[in-house]
Formats: C-alpha cells, structure tokens, sequence
C-alpha cells in the first residue's frame, strides 16, 4: 500500500496520464512525490536512469513517459514511435528491477490488441492476432513492455502492473494539427468553426469506425487505486465499457460546443478510418472495485475549457 510517506516516482509528470496522476496524488494528501524533466534526466540514457534510481531510492514507481500522437503521428514515425518507447520503458523497468522497486505501473494502450480483435476485447486476446498496421510500431512497444513486466514478475518476484487504458483525453492533452488523437482535434476543429465563418466539419474516413473514450482523471484514479491493490494479474484493462462512433462524438462536440450553429459533417474518404471497433472488456477492472465515474458530457466540457485556457 502507498502511505501518505512514500516515496513516489512518476515518469512522464508533463503529459497527459503522467500529469493526471500528479494532480490526482497531491489531491489525496500524498507529498513525497519526485519527478523531472525531460532536460533533467534523459530516460533513453540507460546509465542516468538508473543512477537517478539509487539516489532518489523511490518505493513506487509510474511509468506514463512514453512518445505518443494519433493515427498519422503513428504511421509517419513508425522508427521514433518504436525507438523511443522501447528504451523508454525497459531502462526504467530494468532500473526499477536493478534498485529493488517491488511495485511499480506500466501504462500500455489499447492498440495492444489485434485490429479485428473480439469484441468487447478481454485482456487475454493479446497477440491472438495482427495489428492495426498504422500503429503497429507503438503497439510491438507497448507489448513489449508488458512483456517485460510479466517476465521480470515471473523471475524475481516483483509486482509490475500494466493498465491498459482505451483512448484517453482530458487537460494537458495535444492539440497537435496532425500529431494529436481523435477528441482532441475534434474539440480543436469544432473551437475553430466556432471562432470562423465555416460551416462544415471534416472527419477523417467515413465517421462509422467505433471507439471507446475515458476521461484523463479516471485513467489516474486507477493507476493509484491499482498500485494499492494486490493482484495475480499483469495486465488490467481500464475503460467505461460504452462506445460510439466518430461521427457520433462529433455531433456531441459539436452539440456542446456549438449548440446553436448549423454544421454539416463531411468525410475524407482519402485519410485511412484505423480500426473498425475498439472496445474494451472492463470486468476485470471492476471484479476489484473499480470503474469509470465521469461521463462524456463532463468530460468533453472539462477537456475543452483546459484547452481554451490553453489558447
């Protein structure tokens, strides 16, 4: 159990999840919090990662630094996306192991799974089948880190956990033009149909692909809610069980934030549609008491006034 005491290191602290976390911790009372900046510590620098560890000695550690970005992101640096995160995470998880950190969280993603997995998909239809070719090199990454936490729990007896989380957003998310995922460029292009004279709204492919969404504040109540509990599994999935389609979370967006203008959606048939559905199955994660609590409605309002304060 982490007490109030413990030392904590979060890796990641400026990004989405890793941020959430931070803001999450602090409003529970914990203060013995350590983190650092990409210019203070280089985590694809094997050595410096793992003498930041035996000094700083924390007892918990969240891994959420990872090199992240949407559908064309993925696609167009498949060699950084694939880099990045494999050193990423394995100098911190073979540091951790090297230090004596017992407990420590692994964040993966849901593009883990195959792209025409089952659906809702349980975690044990990983590498059932093949990939989402458009992020398979971040995908390959991530599996790979869950592997690593898996061996290293089955050889020296640690407890590295690995939350899946299905597609996240919320404050401190990437607005990116061409880098960022779906919701946030959404919010961003319906703000700009706001602010301009247009009148159409473009989606990338044809708005029928299905994806599940959950809150950034969620994602991080289950990273320390899971920390403290002691469980067999490796890996844990952490969504709210609903999904829908893009389209129809552009007519949510576009009904939150511009209730009273009339906008038609139009469909690039040329950019790519990914995955056709991605669901995740969350017994598991609320088999051990915990589940999703905030809805879309909060959660697009939430995230699009951090982004106007962002502007």
């Amino acid at each position: 159990m982490i007490n109030k005491r413990s030392k904590i290191y979060i890796a990641g602290h400026k990004g989405l999840v890793g941020s959430a976390i931070l803001r999450k911790l602090i409003s529970k009372g914990y203060k013995n919090i350590i983190f650092r900046s990409k210019k203070q510590l280089d985590l694809k620098n094997s050595k410096k990662v793992l003498q930041f560890l035996k000094k700083n000695k924390p007892t918990f550690i969240f891994i959420a630094a990872a090199k992240v970005g949407g559908i064309y992101a993925n696609n167009k640096y498949k060699a950084e996306f694939i880099y990045d995160n494999l050193t990423i995470q394995s100098n911190l998880i073979h540091s951790a192991y090297l230090t004596g950190v017992k407990k420590l969280i692994f964040l993966g993603s849901s593009c883990v799974y195959p792209k025409m997995s089952r659906q809702p998909i349980k975690e044990q239809y990983l590498l059932t089948g093949a990939l989402e070719k458009t992020n398979d090199s971040y995908a390959i990454a991530k599996i790979a880190g869950i592997k690593m936490c898996e061996s290293y729990n089955s050889q020296y007896k640690t407890n590295y956990k690995c939350l899946m989380p299905t597609n996240t957003f919320g404050p401190n998310d990437d607005y990116h033009n061409l880098n960022s995922h779906f919701i946030p460029a959404l919010i961003k292009k319906v703000h700009e149909l706001k602010t301009r004279k247009k009148k159409h709204l473009i989606l990338w492919g044809n708005g029928k692909a299905r994806r599940e969404i959950i809150h950034v504040d969620d994602v991080a109540e289950a990273c320390i809610f899971f920390m403290n509990k002691n469980i067999k599994e490796t890996i844990v999935n952490i969504g709210t069980g609903k999904d829908y389609t893009i389209s129809e979370y552009a007519k949510e967006i576009l009904k939150l934030i511009i209730p009273n203008k009339k906008i038609k959606i139009k469909y690039d048939l040329t950019k790519p549609n990914g995955t056709p559905r991605k669901i995740l199955d969350v017994r598991l994660a609320k088999k051990y008491g915990w589940k999703a609590k905030i809805n879309l409605k909060k959660g697009i309002m939430n995230a699009y006034q951090d982004y106007l304060e962002k502007q």
